[in-house]
């Protein structure tokens, strides 16, 4: 069975709403499109798509983080979080369970200006890893996972160095994340191409292209004979994220 997945942070579900994501999200036709940082709470937004369940998961503060996932293909089971108190009030993860792989929908803390939250983004970084590790099925990594992970991934590599998103521990969990049995499914295709997912609202930056690649799908090397195709939709507006996709045979 081919499947298309799609991930996007939206930064703001509500806001997007009105700037045609029915229309990118019906155009797009995925089995799977997994949303980051929706900043909703339930009840604000009633937003179905015919064919589709939904899953969200909410942050206990307003306005702030969130996930969803739409799928054609009912899971069987879903789970909210990983389990770990510290990690589990902001709403940034959603697993869904399938017979042959689990999707696993994240948005990754970012580390913050000063990198005044680098210490506790270490922490979630060794505990997804395990979290992912210890899946007993093949894995489906997406979301925005807040870093860009060698010099191509990013317009100014030299500038950057010490900001969040480019520290040298982000990228550094980025390494063992993939050392311990995982793919990048963009750079695996695309060794050397040069294309972003993010762009800063300051400066320009989208005009003049000078953005992050911080959006991923990851998959277990189990998966890696099945992806068939790898895309970054920078062609899409409506956040400063654009949205990128995986079509797996599976």
């Amino acid at each position: 069975m081919e499947l298309k997945l799609i991930s996007w942070n939206v930064n703001g579900l509500r806001a997007v709403a009105g700037k045609g994501f029915a229309d990118v999200f019906t155009s797009l036709d995925a089995d799977f499109f997994c949303l980051q940082e929706t900043k909703m709470q339930a009840g604000q937004l009633d937003l179905e798509f015919p064919g589709y369940e939904s899953y969200w998961n909410y942050a206990d503060k307003k306005g702030y983080s969130g996930t969803a996932v739409y799928t054609k293909h009912t899971p069987l089971s879903v789970r909210y979080g990983m389990g770990i108190d510290e990690h589990d009030h902001e709403g940034r993860l959603i697993t869904l369970e399938y017979d042959k792989f689990f999707l696993v929908c994240a948005y990754v803390p970012n580390s913050q200006d000063g990198l005044r939250r680098l210490d506790y983004r270490m922490r979630w970084e060794d505990d997804m890893r395990g979290y992912l590790s210890a899946l007993p099925k093949p894995v489906v990594f997406c979301g925005d996972l807040n870093v860009a992970h060698e010099e191509i991934d990013l317009k100014n590599p030299s500038t950057n160095h010490f900001n969040a998103g480019f520290t040298d521990e982000e990228r550094g969990k980025m390494s063992e994340l993939l050392g311990a049995g995982f793919v990048d499914t963009w750079r695996f295709q695309h060794p050397s191409e040069v294309k972003y997912s993010w762009w800063s609202y300051r400066m320009a930056a989208r005009e003049r292209n000078a953005g992050w690649r911080i959006d991923y799908f990851i998959v277990s090397e189990a998966l890696e004979p099945a992806i068939i195709s790898t895309g970054i939709h920078n062609e899409i507006f409506g956040s400063d994220h654009c949205p990128v996709e995986l079509v797996l045979e599976v």
